[in-house]
């Protein structure tokens, strides 16, 4: 479930509204460099750095679980590798026709993901809307000491 939340008083400008939705739109090219230079360019909008603070936090996570899958990757190729028998002329082991498909399918799924989750909040950020990520956008407002819509705790 999407959530947001209405702003109450100031409306972002369209200068803000275009950065915030270049933070979200360009992490799917640009990974987590490009919400980290918006958030460090405009510190002082916080609307800007409330959704380039969220696209950032949302690499960090989508980073840290495909580090995690190709550790995984990795073990389960040596396991795999380690636990067949050694001839000669021996074949790869069956797991690894099953199991690598299934990690290739999971890195495109996440990747989908992320454009999906990308497009959705760009464009609600250029609704003007302080639409929240699920888990991160409440850890975003805390960071920043912002409550719902912006204001300041």
């Amino acid at each position: 479930m999407v959530e947001s939340t209405p702003v109450s008083g100031i409306q972002p400008t369209q200068e803000e509204r275009t950065l915030a939705i270049l933070a979200h739109l360009l992490q799917i090219v640009a990974w987590w460099i490009a919400p980290l230079v918006i958030f460090i360019i405009k510190r002082n909008s916080k609307f800007v750095s409330f959704h380039a603070l969220q696209a950032l936090l949302l690499q960090c996570v989508y980073l840290f679980l495909m580090c995690v899958g190709v550790v995984l990757w990795f073990g389960t190729f040596f396991i795999a590798m380690a636990s067949s028998p050694a001839t000669r002329n021996g074949h790869p082991p069956p797991e690894l026709f099953i199991l690598m498909p299934l990690f290739g399918l999971g890195w495109i799924s996440a990747w989908i993901a992320m454009i999906g989750i990308a497009v959705v909040y760009g464009v609600r950020a250029g609704r003007g809307e302080w639409a929240t990520y699920p888990f991160l956008g409440q850890l975003a407002l805390k960071i920043l000491k912002l409550g719902p819509g912006g204001v300041p705790l």
